[in-house]
């Protein structure tokens, strides 16, 4: 059994694991996948591994990065996400310094619709490029046809989900300053100013992630492990005669609907610091749960993640969704 690289540190084997270097590469695999359990993973940034994977995981190493006449960049799926966002702004290009930071890998960035700081990857997507593991043949998505809704994307569902194993991302760039500082804590930090370049954006925003979440190396974690709820205009005005005193935070939406940060309800109910030796929440961030002494299995997480819903649920009515993939053979 071959064991499976994931920013958590939870234990996870696979039967065979697979370095894709290319479509050409994959394609050639596809007569011996035949019938095979495969799962993809990009860096293991979002994966909670309940169980072993029985099968073959197959990892991107497609890491070509191309600048295009048009103002795009293409890269390769197995690209580190922060890679590119540095690559980017040093070159003076605006569009990705505000998902600077994240460590997972281009594939998983239009898999997930990754977002940071008032940006999602959809923002920026003109096209995603797949490896069909029916045919073989390779198709081009076009950002409407891959379906963005929050942290979400048709390749989070079946069947697109198990049929097509992505290969390249094309961003659409820009040579003209375009800073998005919608964030609070982004617009705070330049106090009304306009930052000069893309990399001023961007290590602010580096500087931002360091005070709050822990380094995946130093203090294992799956990053944001829980969506914002989005809830209507009566239960976000349930909430907030919870809290009289104070005034809950909201990112309201034009449908009428409200967007409550989750690290705000969880840290209501009292999980901000918890720790049982195993499993943790961050303390100065409650929407990442943490694998502290590098103990905890799959399932010490999950008792978390249950009882942390739960308890939101209690008080609130609002129900969590988490936002990293759980992966259990046995389901």
């Amino acid at each position: 059994m071959t064991p499976i690289a994931n920013t958590f540190a939870l234990p996870a084997f696979c039967r065979r694991l697979v370095e894709i270097e290319s479509a050409d590469h994959l394609r050639a695999l596809l007569p011996e996948l035949a019938g095979e359990p495969l799962l993809k993973v990009g860096a293991g940034s979002n994966l909670v591994f309940i169980t072993d994977w029985p099968g073959t995981v197959l990892h991107s190493a497609i890491s070509d990065i191309t600048f295009l006449p048009d103002g795009t960049v293409r890269a390769g799926s197995g690209v580190v996400m922060d890679h590119l966002a540095a690559l980017t702004a040093e070159r003076g290009l605006w569009g990705l310094e505000n998902l600077s930071g994240i460590p997972g890998e281009v594939g998983a960035s239009a898999v997930q619709n990754v977002g940071a700081y008032g940006v999602e990857a959809a923002d920026r997507i003109v096209s995603v490029e797949a490896v069909d593991l029916v045919t073989s043949e390779t198709r081009s998505f076009s950002v409407d046809e891959c379906g963005y809704g929050y942290r979400d994307s048709i390749f989070k569902h079946s069947p697109a989900k198990e049929r097509y194993f992505i290969t390249h991302v094309t961003y659409r760039l820009s040579s003209e300053p375009s800073p998005v500082l919608s964030y609070p804590a982004l617009r705070d930090a330049f106090e009304g100013k306009m930052p000069q370049s893309p990399e001023e954006v961007r290590s602010t925003i580096i500087a931002i992630r360091d005070s709050k979440l822990p380094s995946p190396d130093e203090v294992p974690s799956a990053g944001s492990f829980f969506k914002n709820p989005v809830v209507d205009a009566a239960a976000f005005e349930r909430v907030v005669a919870l809290h009289p005193d104070i005034r809950v935070p909201r990112y309201p939406l034009a449908d009428g609907s409200v967007k409550i940060p989750a690290a705000f309800l969880i840290e209501q109910c009292g999980w901000k610091g918890y720790d049982n030796g195993r499993v943790a929440v961050w303390h100065k961030q409650p929407l990442v749960l943490t694998n502290p002494c590098r103990q905890a299995s799959g399932a010490d997480v999950l008792d978390l993640e249950t009882r942390i819903i739960a308890s939101v649920a209690a008080r609130y009515g609002i129900t969590l969704s988490p936002e990293a993939e759980h992966i259990d053979a046995s389901c």
